[in-house]
């Protein structure tokens, strides 16, 4: 599961955090993954740039992030972006909040909040897949399961498994 498997597989945008023009995001329903530019080596930061959670810290230490790190993985995290109660969620928003959460801002959930802890988080790429509303849960559950069986565990920020 690299940068070519998930083109392949329909993923577009791959582009780094830094530079990511959030009007070029769709907002229908999707996936979305985080993967580690070429050559993107792990250094962790002691305090996460993500902010505060329901008055959690979202930093891990050096340790615990050695521990999550998958070698040899290109992809970091697995997400979706749902419609939301409201019906106005969607890609756009999700990714937009995510990048958001990683720059300090308080977040509406912590999902993937592992990425905030690596030095140079922002050269990491973003990449997108729509998918109708029900097929969010399987999609997400199926990369997560072949990523598990290509690696032998989740990605690197994701921290709960996915459920169909």
């Amino acid at each position: 599961m690299n940068r070519k498997s998930l083109k392949d597989d329909g993923f577009t945008g791959f582009r780094p955090i830094d530079g990511l023009d959030v009007n070029r995001i769709p907002q229908r329903q999707g996936i979305f993954a985080v993967l580690r530019p070429e050559g993107f080596e792990p250094r962790f930061l002691k305090e996460s740039t993500a902010g505060v959670f329901k008055k959690k810290k979202p930093t891990l230490s050096r340790d615990e992030l050695a521990a999550e790190w998958v070698a040899d993985a290109d992809v970091l995290f697995l997400g979706k972006a749902g419609a939301g109660s409201q019906g106005n969620r969607g890609l756009r928003r999700q990714i937009s909040e995510f990048v958001d959460f990683g720059r300090g801002k308080p977040p509406g959930h912590w999902d993937g909040r592992l990425i905030w802890q690596l030095l140079d988080a922002e050269d990491l790429l973003v990449a997108w897949k729509e998918l109708p509303p029900d097929a969010l849960n399987p999609a997400l559950a199926k990369y997560q399961a072949e990523f598990v069986r290509l690696y032998g565990k989740l990605p690197f920020a994701n921290l709960v498994q996915a459920r169909a």
